[in-house]
């Protein structure tokens, strides 16, 4: 934890609800205290298959959604070549499966007041780590008027919408292989002109299977945020949403098979296979947040059964992403080719220069003394050599001159 007396909120599993957790929050070394519920779509229902779903309630009231995010998948059909349809065909073997890609952006929303957050991915490149942008207006609450037609604009139109000035935000990791990112805020917009400025930071994220967002208190008096509730919400939604996307990404994150992954990871506390509920589907929302509003049903005791009902399909090999990984493979196997045929060339190329500089020190040293030698031969060595420097002779000391003796006169 960076500061004990900064905003933190914690997420820690629900003993309740494996398919909830709970956001505990503390301050200036308070307890942790429960502030929100976070709520996931039961995998078991029809209406939650090919789809991610999470909702942020109130830790009191599950009933009350303060936000939410529903996500479906882009589906990428494997291309195959001409032999392999050929083979395919003449073997009868079905088609192979398309497979779910996350998509590049998400949205959030909101509620009371009503705002879609829209987050969208960059990605980084060698130096530089992967980022998510989203932005809030500067003013998300409505003029009180008694005017229907103000009301009406207000509510219903564009242009004054695109007037709103808006805070950009940036979700950033903080290496390129690191769990952990921080939310900084960059600049402003208006409509569709940017200006940038020098990254603020507003919010620092430890993802881990317990998850620790510290929220950077001293800086948020530079965020021209009008609704800093929806912030909270924005920033604590959207870290979720990115840890299960792409910082630790679950298995089967979007559901395609139906039954889901165990809500509370790989491994169960029970080795024995769980059975499918005879609860009726229609009985039971798909989203535990707001698309249904409604409380989560209840584990029966047949649910935890020894007898098995239902087996999941061991994993099917993908073509697709055998290919694409022997195709990236080959890229970093041809660039560090490429590198170390640079670094060779590099080194000869120095020597080569070192050579030719130790061959015209050589050369001119030469010249030096084949000019010398010519000399001596036109002007000979006599007299060249300097004669050794006189020694100062003695002086011959004169006797000092005698002294007069001096007359002495007497007083009187």
């Amino acid at each position: 934890m960076l500061d004990e007396n900064l905003p933190t909120f914690r997420l820690r599993p629900s003993s309740d609800d494996p398919l909830s957790t709970i956001l505990y929050f503390s301050q200036n070394g308070s307890e942790p205290a429960p502030e929100y519920l976070v709520r996931r779509a039961d995998p078991a229902q029809p209406g939650a298959r090919n789809k991610y779903a999470v909702a942020l309630c109130d830790a009191h009231n599950a009933d009350v959604v303060f936000a939410e995010v529903m996500v479906e998948p882009e589906w990428s059909q494997p291309t195959l070549s001409a032999a392999e349809v050929r083979a395919q065909t003449q073997s009868g073997a079905p088609s192979a499966p398309a497979s779910a890609l996350v998509p590049e952006t998400f949205a959030v929303q909101l509620y009371n007041p009503d705002q879609i957050v829209t987050v969208k991915m960059l990605s980084g490149s060698w130096g530089k780590s992967d980022s998510w942008e989203f932005d809030l207006p500067v003013k998300t609450f409505r003029t009180p008027t008694l005017s229907a037609l103000d009301r009406e604009q207000q509510n219903s139109s564009p242009a004054a919408a695109d007037l709103v000035p808006r805070i950009m935000f940036r979700w950033k990791r903080d290496g390129l292989l690191s769990k952990d990112m921080s939310c900084y805020m960059s600049g402003k917009k208006v409509g569709g002109r940017k200006s940038k400025e020098p990254d603020i930071t507003i919010g620092m994220l430890k993802a881990s299977r317990e998850s620790i967002l510290t929220i950077y208190q001293p800086n948020l008096h530079r965020v021209e945020v009008e609704d800093r509730k929806g912030l909270e919400l924005a920033l604590l939604l959207s870290s979720e949403v990115i840890k299960d996307f792409w910082l630790a990404p679950k298995t089967d994150v979007f559901n395609v098979q139906g039954g889901g992954p165990s809500p509370n990871g790989n491994k169960r506390k029970n080795s024995r296979p769980i059975v499918a509920t005879t609860t009726s589907a229609s009985a039971v929302p798909a989203m535990s947040g707001a698309l249904s509003n409604l409380p989560p049903s209840q584990p029966t005791p047949s649910s935890f059964s020894p007898a098995i009902k239902r087996t999941t399909p061991p994993p099917t090999s993908n073509p697709e992403i055998d290919a694409e990984t022997r195709r990236l493979q080959a890229m970093v196997e041809r660039e560090q080719r490429e590198r170390e045929k640079a670094e060779r060339a590099e080194q000869k190329r120095i020597q080569k220069m070192i050579d030719d500089e130790n061959k015209e020190r050589r050369r001119r040293e030469a010249e030096v003394a084949k000019e010398t030698e010519r000399l001596r031969k036109v002007y000979g060595v006599q007299g060249q050599d300097l004669p050794p420097p006189a020694l100062p002779s003695p002086r011959t000391q004169q006797p000092p001159p005698p002294q007069q003796a001096k007359k002495r006169s007497s007083a009187w």
